[in-house]
């Protein structure tokens, strides 16, 4: 049995592209409705945000990594469908300024781990990504990685402990 990297991503014409990637339809069904609702509790609260990148092939990360655009070598969650960068939208620009901390607690509303806090609110992280969030732990990420794992439709971020 499948799931929606191995019946959707994998076979996306984008899986392998150097491109960014605003997709939407290449996020999780899950991931993707809580994206949508982070975008639109935002809205009801005067801030207009965007999609800036959804999936992203290892050869986009491998480009970033060497342009020194991300501090990270290999790709991660947004390989999977399971991690989007949601930015200011600006005159339809996108921008990375000011603070972002509405997004942990949008984010969290909708069962989505942000890039500011990993799912531990309060607790200081090395790897700060303001504009990111994700529907997968930390802890679950090196099995994802390896394949042994894969969130089901009833799976919930916050409930998942190690």
């Amino acid at each position: 049995m499948g799931n929606f990297y191995t019946d959707v991503i994998q076979k996306a014409a984008m899986f392998a592209s150097k491109e960014r990637v605003s997709d939407v339809n290449l996020l999780e069904p899950v991931t993707r409705s809580g994206v949508q609702s982070i975008i639109e509790d935002a809205a009801t609260h005067g801030i207009k945000l965007m999609v800036f990148e959804t999936f992203r092939s290892r050869q986009r990360q491998a480009l970033l990594f060497e342009r020194g655009a991300s501090k990270l070598k290999k790709v991660g969650v947004h390989h999977y469908g399971l991690a989007c960068d949601i930015v200011k939208d600006v005159a339809g620009e996108p921008s990375w300024k000011g603070d972002f901390s509405f997004l942990g607690v949008f984010a969290k509303r909708n069962a989505l781990i942000w890039g500011g806090d990993w799912g531990e609110p309060g607790s200081r992280h090395s790897f700060i990504d303001a504009d990111h969030v994700q529907r997968c732990t930390v802890w679950r990420q090196s099995d994802l990685f390896r394949g042994a794992w894969y969130p089901s439709g009833d799976y919930a971020p916050y409930n998942d402990n190690p």
